[in-house]
């Protein structure tokens, strides 16, 4: 069998980070899919919201992105 050429983007990465038009990397906040009636509404509201990744991890994520940037 031969394998396919070139380079291949990180599925697992791809689903959990987006990468903006600037650039910037974001993330999802973790601790939203269960357990959600003990947490109070201002705690969900916020959890929901994207954020961006910290500036040490981006390099790393965008290796792993290679078409996105």
């Amino acid at each position: 069998m031969r394998r396919p050429k070139g380079i291949k983007t990180k599925k697992s990465v791809a689903k959990r980070f987006k990468i903006t038009g600037t650039g910037k990397v974001m993330r999802m906040h973790a601790g939203k899919r269960h357990l959600l009636s003990s947490k109070n509404a201002k705690r969900r509201r916020s959890l929901g919201a994207s954020t961006q990744v910290d500036p040490t991890d981006t390099y790393r994520i965008t290796q792993s992105l290679p078409f996105s940037h």
